[in-house]
C-alpha cells in the first residue's frame, strides 16, 4: 500500500476504523461493529490524523463526513479490508455483497420498491442486511450514516451522485361508501366542499408535493399524517378525499379515482449517493436492484395499470376495476 502524503505511514488498523466511521457516520456505531468503545475510536482517528498530517473527518449535523484527505484514506482502507478478507477467507471466493446498507426513503417507495427488491437480492446474497429509515424530505447535504437516499423531486446536492429512478403519479381518491354518502365531485370547483386527507402541511418538506393545496386551496384538512399508509387507510375509512400515490391506492377495490384527467400529478423519484458509495459492492448491488425494480413496475407507479381500484370520470360514473 502506498502511504498517503503525511508525516508517517498510517496504521492499517486505524484505516479500518476510519472505514467503519465513514460507513456509519458515528463513532459509537462504528465502535460497536468493531468491538471498540467510543473513546478508543476517537483516539485512533486522532492518531490516524496525526500520521496523515491532516483531518480525515469533519463533524456535520448528521454525523461525521470524510474530508478530501479522508476520502483518499478510505480508498486505502478498502484495499486493507480486501487484503485482510483474503487472508482470513477460504479457498472459495467470498461474497462481497454483504454487510449493512442504510437507506433513507419514503414510506410508499420503501414498501413497493425497496422491500421486494431487497428480498430478491438477499436470495443471492444472504449476508446482506438493509436498514430503511422512512421519511419524506429533500435530499440531505450531509448524509453521514446513510449509503443512499431516495427522494421525491430533483435533488440539489453537492459532492453526491444523483440518479433518476423513474416517475410516479398521485391522484384524488375516495371510498365508495364516502361517495355514496356525500356525493361525487364532478369538477375541481366541487372538491372545495370535501375534506382533504394528506400530509401535515406545516411539516411537508418537499415543494413538489403541494399539488392538492395549490390546485384546490379551498379544501380543508380532514386527517393529516406524515405517513402515506395512514392517508390510504383514512381515505378507505371515509375520512375524506385522499391525494394518494396511484400505485398504493389502485390496489384497493373500495377506492375510486376521481377526475383523473385533472388530477394526475407525476413526480420523479431520485436516488442520491455519496460519490464513494458505489465503490462498495453491497451498495452498488442494492442501487442496481432498486433501478431494476423501479423500471419493472413503472406502469403501476404511473397509475397506468390499476390493480383493484376504479376510476370516476367527469360524468361521475365509476368504471369497473381493470
Amino acid at each position: 500500500m502506498t502511504p498517503i502524503a503525511g508525516s508517517s505511514a498510517p496504521n492499517p488498523h486505524d484505516l479500518l476504523i476510519l472505514l467503519a466511521v465513514a460507513r456509519t457516520g458515528r463513532f459509537t456505531t462504528a465502535g460497536e461493529s468493531l468491538g471498540l468503545n467510543h473513546t478508543t475510536v476517537s483516539r485512533r482517528i486522532a492518531a490516524l490524523d496525526a500520521d496523515l498530517g491532516g483531518r480525515t473527518l469533519a463533524r456535520t449535523a448528521g454525523g461525521w463526513e470524510l474530508t478530501e484527505l479522508g476520502r483518499r484514506a478510505m480508498r486505502a482502507a478498502e484495499d486493507v479490508e480486501t487484503a485482510v478478507g483474503a487472508i482470513h477467507g477460504s479457498e472459495e471466493p467470498s461474497d462481497q455483497v454483504s454487510g449493512v446498507v442504510r437507506i433513507s426513503a419514503t414510506d410508499g417507495f420503501s414498501a413497493f420498491v425497496i422491500a421486494p427488491a431487497v428480498a430478491q437480492l438477499r436470495r443471492r446474497h444472504p449476508k446482506l442486511s438493509v436498514e430503511i429509515v422512512n421519511v419524506t424530505r429533500r435530499a440531505l447535504q450531509h448524509r453521514s450514516g446513510l449509503d443512499l437516499e431516495v427522494v421525491v423531486g430533483q435533488p440539489q446536492v453537492h459532492r453526491a451522485e444523483a440518479i433518476r429512478l423513474g416517475d410516479y403519479t398521485l391522484g384524488m381518491y375516495a371510498s365508495r361508501d364516502y361517495l355514496d354518502e356525500f356525493g361525487a365531485p364532478t369538477g375541481i370547483a366541487e372538491l372545495s366542499a370535501h375534506p382533504l386527507v394528506y400530509f401535515v402541511d406545516s411539516m411537508l418538506q418537499v415543494d413538489d408535493l403541494d399539488a392538492p393545496r395549490r390546485l384546490v386551496p379551498g379544501m380543508l384538512d380532514s386527517l393529516s399524517s406524515t405517513n402515506v399508509f395512514v392517508h390510504v387507510e383514512a381515505t378507505r375509512a371515509g375520512a375524506g378525499i385522499g391525494f394518494l400515490p396511484c400505485f398504493l391506492a389502485d390496489r384497493h377495490a373500495d377506492l375510486v379515482r376521481l377526475l383523473p384527467e385533472e388530477f394526475a400529478e407525476r413526480l420523479p423519484y431520485w436516488m442520491v449517493l455519496r460519490p464513494d458509495s458505489l465503490r462498495q459492492p453491497a451498495v452498488a448491488a442494492v442501487a442496481d436492484a432498486l433501478r431494476r425494480r423501479t423500471a419493472a413496475v413503472q406502469d403501476a407507479l404511473r397509475g397506468i395499470e390499476p390493480r383493484g381500484g376504479a376510476r370516476l370520470d367527469d360524468s361521475g360514473t365509476a368504471s369497473p376495476p381493470e
